[in-house]
């Protein structure tokens, strides 16, 4: 991919573009915003929030979901992508809670292979960790999104005009947001700018047999990959196992 994804889309064709932080292995719903658009920005160049979804997600086990947090200090004064974490026991730490809770998981065995690539590495940047991660679980779901990086494109601003400027330069014609930025989002800026902007709506997505009991949606994508595997895009999408295409 070139550093301005604008020279690589076809002239006159709509191009949906969505703008997001990248996040420790993150639900099913953030890979259904990523297959939503033709190119997904990782939005990393901007501070970083302690206990958030950036370094943290859940997994289920018997007592409940529970959180998975990468120890990344608590320092305010950084931006996401300069976030680093030198000491590494956490990785083989999260594998073993994963094994301790998910053992009996019909893919568990399946699974090894991603487990070995999320936690045999020696990645110490938060940001770098969360794409490349984020980047190879959309290749196993089939996602052909295109992605680059907010810190290739140099622009600066405001939050909304940052975001604007964002997608001018990438020739974005429609924004995909998450439907929490309604809060913060001056819309009138898009329609200066001549870009339409969505709103993600997260649907119910189906329930799947889980290890444990009551059924919670809100956890990490490797619980969905682990009980269901290679039929993780019908719980997303309705695709069949071997027919995830966008």
């Amino acid at each position: 991919m070139t550093n301005n994804p604008a020279e690589e889309k076809a002239p006159g064709t709509d191009y949906k573009v969505a703008i997001l932080q990248s996040n420790y292995i993150p639900w099913r719903g953030y890979f259904d915003l990523i297959h939503d658009v033709d190119l997904f920005v990782f939005y990393d160049d901007v501070q970083y929030t302690h206990s958030d979804w950036r370094n943290r997600n859940k997994l289920l086990t018997k007592d409940g979901p529970r959180w998975l947090s990468i120890p990344a200090g608590h320092d305010l004064s950084r931006l996401i992508c300069e976030v680093e974490i030198p000491e590494q026991r956490w990785k083989q730490q999260h594998r073993d809670i994963i094994v301790q809770n998910y053992r009996k998981a019909p893919f568990f065995k399946e699974s090894q292979p991603l487990l070995d690539f999320l936690y045999e590495n020696d990645i110490t940047n938060l940001s770098d960790y969360n794409q490349r991660a984020i980047r190879h679980i959309c290749e196993l779901l089939g996602i052909h999104t295109r992605f680059t990086d907010s810190r290739l494109l140099s622009v600066g601003g405001g939050k909304t005009e940052r975001l604007i400027g964002i997608l001018k330069k990438v020739g974005a014609t429609t924004y995909i947001s998450g439907p929490s930025a309604r809060d913060y989002i001056d819309e009138s800026l898009f329609d200066e700018a001549g870009i339409k902007l969505e709103y993600k709506e997260y649907p119910a997505y189906p329930a799947y047999l889980q290890c444990y009991s009551p059924f919670s949606p809100f956890v990490t994508i490797l619980d969905l990959i682990l009980n269901v595997g290679s039929d993780s895009p019908r719980h997303i999408w309705g695709w069949g196992a071997l027919a995830a295409r966008r």
